[in-house]
């Protein structure tokens, strides 16, 4: 920093000094949690489902599956979640999708690095369809992305998989009627130049029933890809899956 701009990053940090994503609070440096929103963020790690990813109780061995899994094996190469859905995580992703408190996908993004799996070639978001795009400004899980990509070097292509058609929320929507709705809607951009035999990773911000992330993995599967496993900020868990 040139000699010159010292005294103004002084004045900016006084007045404007780095805060807490999750409660506002302040804190030592841009990014970081303060101890009590960070004591209420629930970090996900082994042991967990050798094919969702899902977190275990205890221990089952490193090539247990979960029961869902057994009945119906995934087409993607694992779910990474950095944090299980709560409170603190929750207000995170909303403040992020919804406040326009862009800054935010740097703070998710640096927690999701460390779970960016070490075979990853290329990330690629999930993409909003254009009016979504339009009316909001940005698509949270391509800023993520970057910030993955800052992080980690691994590159990012926002505009392989493109949303063709406008869909309406999933919430309230059972298994059957999701899947429905997300069916037909992902394309794949020119995928021989940009995906043939590529380990990818599809970005999101929060994984709740997986409609549109299996969706969107599909179609990059059919497209190409060697493989396709999910990274996301928020992972919600079923408490009958989470108790093992």
């Amino acid at each position: 920093m040139s000699p010159w701009l010292v005294p103004l990053r002084f004045v900016a940090d006084f007045a404007l000094p780095p805060r807490c994503p999750g409660c506002g609070g302040v804190t030592g440096a841009d990014h970081l949690f303060c101890a009590d929103c960070w004591g209420k963020l629930r970090f996900l790690a082994p042991p967990w489902c050798a094919g969702c990813t899902v977190p275990f109780a205890h221990d089952r061995g490193q090539d247990a599956r979960c029961a869902q899994c057994l009945a119906d094996p995934p087409d993607h190469a694992g779910i990474h979640a950095a944090v299980a859905y709560g409170d603190v995580a929750r207000g995170v992703a909303l403040r992020l999708k919804y406040g326009g408190r862009t800054a935010l996908a740097e703070t998710v993004g640096r927690q999701m690095a460390r779970l960016l799996p070490p075979n990853a070639e290329l990330l690629v978001p999930v993409p909003l369809h254009r009016w979504r795009l339009w009316s909001r400004g940005f698509n949270q899980a391509a800023l993520i992305a970057q910030a993955v990509t800052r992080a980690r070097g691994v590159p990012n292509d926002p505009l392989l998989l493109r949303r063709i058609r406008a869909t309406p929320p999933l919430r309230g929507m059972g298994a059957k009627a999701r899947a429905r709705t997300v069916a037909g809607v992902f394309r794949v951009v020119d995928p021989r130049k940009r995906l043939q035999g590529k380990a990818v990773v599809l970005v999101d911000d929060i994984y709740t029933s997986g409609a549109t992330t299996d969706a969107c993995v599909r179609v990059l599967l059919r497209a190409g890809a060697a493989s396709v496993s999910i990274l996301c900020w928020v992972r919600v868990l079923d408490d009958a899956l989470d108790a093992g």
